[in-house]
């Protein structure tokens, strides 16, 4: 943990030379779930040639080391930089609700890079965010995420412990943000099942049922990265309640949006997670496509 708070300290122009010879390392020497990413790859994007899924997922790992450098410089950057580099293009979403006195659910996905749209919530909307997390097995990583996480003043909920919170934090004006794109872990939990990038995928249910068990407005923020160490963030209408019980209008607008900011830009997505593995929990209950209204998707 000292090390990687001493690593944090060089600037950026720095860590990114050391994020040049992760990728090298990562892509041409050890070849870092390179299998999976080229299955992932072919698999979404059938209709592409080989050479254009390359590119891609050569892109794709220097983002990715890119992503691991920058998320380590969250331990030492400035307010200052950190919104500079992670630019709001229209914060005014979030403040009608919060003038409103409103709390709202903010969803994002895995698009580099999450972190820092994570950390600089609160200092560009100017409002308590909780983020709802996975503890991670490792612990010294997993105090070091939300050691990131929450350095500028985020609150760190367990996923176990979300509904608890709830309630207990209810008086609280607040955002509850949500990463909500990965695969649902727990066999146990209730599932969304839906096609998506081609493939029939399941999705954590939890975000549906926060939208409506708090009767929150929901947000998507969808990061496009401007160049090298710069990205921007649009804010996305999903969802307004009310939300009936049986209501699947939040996680199916966000499996749409989450669909096209990924077509739009594929090299920003994490490829190298196992999002299809169990493919017999995959098509269970299978859901047909019911295309999100046009007014929730970006533009």
């Amino acid at each position: 943990m000292i090390l990687l708070r001493i690593l944090s300290r060089l600037p950026l122009a720095v860590l990114y030379v050391l994020s040049d010879i992760m990728f090298l390392l990562a892509y041409y020497v050890i070849g870092y779930r390179k299998k999976l990413v080229n299955k992932n790859l072919k698999n979404s994007f059938p209709e592409k040639s080989l050479a254009e899924r390359k590119k891609i997922a050569k892109s794709f790992y220097r983002n990715l080391c890119d992503y691991a450098v920058e998320t380590l410089k969250l331990v030492t950057i400035s307010p200052t930089v950190l919104q500079k580099r992670m630019y709001y293009t229209n914060p005014e979403v979030v403040l009608k609700y919060r003038d409103q006195g409103q709390s709202m659910v903010l969803l994002s996905s895995h698009q580099f890079n999450w972190e820092w749209l994570l950390a600089s919530g609160m200092l560009s909307l100017n409002m308590p965010i909780d983020f709802v997390y996975q503890p991670i097995n490792n612990s010294l990583v997993d105090s070091f995420m939300q050691t990131c996480r929450t350095r500028f003043g985020g609150k760190a909920i367990k996923r176990n412990d979300v509904a608890r919170e709830l309630i207990k934090r209810k008086s609280i004006q607040r955002g509850i943000a949500i990463v909500a794109d990965q695969y649902p872990g727990y066999e146990s939990d209730k599932k969304y099942s839906t096609v998506f990038l081609n493939q029939q995928t399941v999705f954590f249910y939890g975000s549906q049922q926060m939208a409506n068990l708090t009767q929150y407005p929901v947000l998507y923020g969808s990061v496009k990265r401007l160049r090298r160490g710069y990205y921007s963030c649009t804010l996305v209408p999903i969802a307004e309640p009310p939300y009936h019980k049986d209501s699947e209008t939040v996680i199916e607008n966000y499996v749409r949006t989450v669909e096209q900011v990924i077509r739009e830009h594929p090299d920003g997505w994490l490829w190298s997670h196992n999002r299809w593995k169990k493919r017999h929990l995959q098509e269970k209950n299978n859901n047909p496509i019911r295309p999100a209204s046009t007014q929730y998707l970006p533009g």
